[in-house]
């Protein structure tokens, strides 16, 4: 069982949060930003390491707060040399994080819910509903977690994130924002650059220009469908906002200097793998500056839905690159160890005794 400590995750805590702890102890401002360079730049957990605060300040903060790492309950290895790590909350709740390797780097896959409500019918996450929201330092730490991870293995670093694990991102804004700032902050943060952090949405249409205007962040929609119909059995959330309303905000969001926003498109049997989707697809994006990754539905127990035939999903990729669109086709990594997002964590809860069972 898990044990919930009465104190404070410090990672938890914004800038402006710690450093008002700070000065009301009496403290300059600046300490904020020391403690914060020995909590992601050197990765220390102990605050007794932090040699350069006074031996009072560290009591202090070691008497309010704590800075816990994760525990991994289950980690799967695949062929393709993708990892998927499940992770144990202090609430003894559980969320999946998966460390992809490419040519030169790693790229890690987050969550941001346990759980997620927004019900897309080809989702296994979703099945569970949302429990709650990950905190911005249960964020964090599957990054530093990781991070320090992979540091210690040597070998390609840790360079690129997609919060496109379980949940949806713009559903726990404030949190995500906040994760954010201390992942892409270069100075006293985790040093990932805001160029190489993707935030994938299912259409959360409010919170689509905040995040534009609060944060760096490369924005993905998962759109996966032409048609308000067919969006709609897919992906729940397209009736409270309609691809009308979806492509409008894709044309309003406030893309930085030579970026574009990344649209998802799950290729599956027979729903959404005709010519006509193609083309329908091409005429939804033409105002946008926009890039396609094609992705072959990821088979799985229980689902119904089916990944096209290749030759299909060839000739819908030269579509859109005869249309001037770059049309990526994303192979799910990790295919042999569970790659659908949920499954390490829908295994544990049905050998822990059922589909209510997470402690």
């Amino acid at each position: 069982m898990a044990t919930i400590s009465s104190k404070i995750d410090i990672k938890d805590l914004s800038r402006e949060q710690l450093t008002d702890w700070l000065t009301h102890r009496g403290q300059r401002p600046f300490r904020a930003d020391q403690i914060r360079r020995w909590i992601y730049l050197r990765q220390t957990d102990r605050f007794d390491d932090m040699t350069n605060l006074g031996k009072p300040l560290r009591a202090d903060l070691e008497a309010a707060f704590a800075n816990p790492r994760l525990q991994v309950d289950e980690e799967a290895t695949s062929q393709d040399g993708s990892r998927k790590l499940l992770f144990r909350l202090p609430d003894g709740h559980h969320i999946e994080t998966v460390i992809i390797p490419e040519k030169s780097h790693y790229t890690l896959c987050i969550s941001s819910q346990v759980g997620c409500s927004q019900g897309c019918r080809f989702c296994m996450t979703a099945r569970g509903g949302l429990v709650r929201n990950l905190s911005a330092g249960e964020i964090i730490s599957q990054v530093r977690d990781v991070q320090q991870r992979v540091r210690a293995e040597g070998g390609l670093d840790l360079t690129n994130i997609v919060f496109m694990g379980m949940g949806e991102p713009l559903a726990n804004y404030r949190n995500v924002v906040q994760a954010l700032e201390v992942i892409t902050d270069g100075d006293f943060g985790l040093k990932i650059s805001s160029r190489r952090v993707t935030v994938s949405t299912a259409g959360l249409v409010p919170r689509m220009a905040d995040l534009g205007r609060d944060t760096r962040a490369n924005l993905a929609v998962s759109l996966n469908a032409t048609d308000d119909d067919t969006r709609t059995r897919l992906m729940p959330i397209n009736r409270k906002y309609p691809l009308a309303d979806l492509m409008a905000a894709c044309r309003r969001y406030p893309l930085p200097p030579r970026r574009k926003i990344t649209f998802e498109y799950i290729l599956m049997k027979g729903v959404n793998d005709s010519m006509d989707d193609a083309r329908r697809l091409v005429k939804l994006l033409r105002p946008i500056k926009a890039k396609v990754n094609l992705i072959p539905f990821n088979e799985h127990p229980g689902s119904d839905f089916m990944r096209p035939d290749p030759a299909r999903i060839i000739r819908f990729q030269e579509f859109l690159a005869g249309h001037h669109y770059t049309a990526i086709v994303r192979h799910s990594k990790g295919q042999d160890i569970g790659a659908a997002c949920g499954q390490l964590r829908a295994k544990l809860k049905r050998e822990a005794g059922g589909p209510g069972s997470e402690n």
